[in-house]
């Protein structure tokens, strides 16, 4: 059984699996690994988490995904052409931006301390994270899971020696409060899918 599998449980509501004895899931503590410490912050955001050991289990969930919303035959946002093919194999438009339902994208990080998405410039291109579509779907590797956003940008300055990527953003908040909550306030809410792929 994957940690992830371990920290998280099951989907099946009726099981008590790796929830503490009031039916909460336990909080992760300083000390935790750091993929615990991302993925529990990213589902309390509101995040929609999928494991994946390979990239089968990748075109799985993905295919899952559309199906669970109706996502077929329908218009795609995507800027990577190294995606274009999960979009092509499963008969989904993209480029013509006219209406899109959903972005697929990759990131540039996952930032663990506050469960947000890190973008730039190579994924989003210019636009504003309000200017992106309601539904997203990222594929990200176990690796990409840093501490901070300091560590990101530390990240984005090793990975790109020259040409840095302008448009640097995170996105941390997946559903719509509850209540009003000041701390949200100028962002927009995303519906996100993250499809994690082991690599370590």
């Amino acid at each position: 059984m994957s940690l992830f599998s371990k920290f998280f449980g099951t989907n099946n509501p009726a099981s008590n699996e790796g929830k503490g004895h009031n039916g909460n899931k336990p909080t992760p503590d300083i000390n935790s690994p750091l993929d615990e410490q991302f993925i529990y912050n990213f589902k309390r955001n509101g995040g929609k988490f999928l494991y994946c050991e390979n990239l089968n289990e990748v075109k799985e969930q993905f295919e899952n995904i559309l199906e669970e919303n109706d996502w077929f035959e329908c218009e795609a946002l995507c800027y990577e052409p190294k995606l274009y093919s999960l979009l092509e194999e499963n008969k989904l438009t993209y480029g013509l931006n006219q209406n899109p339902q959903f972005l697929l994208s990759t990131c540039e990080n996952l930032v663990a301390e506050e469960g947000s998405i890190l973008f730039s410039s190579n994924q989003i291109k210019q636009k504003k994270p309000n200017e992106l579509p309601s539904n997203i779907i990222i594929l990200a590797n176990t690796s990409q899971i840093i501490e901070g956003k300091s560590d990101g940008l530390s990240a984005i300055r090793k990975k790109y020696l020259t040409e840095y990527p302008t448009n640097i953003t995170t996105i941390k908040y997946f559903e719509k409060a509850k209540e009003e909550d000041f701390t949200q306030y100028g962002s927009s809410a995303k519906n996100l899918y993250l499809l994690l792929l082991e690599d370590l």
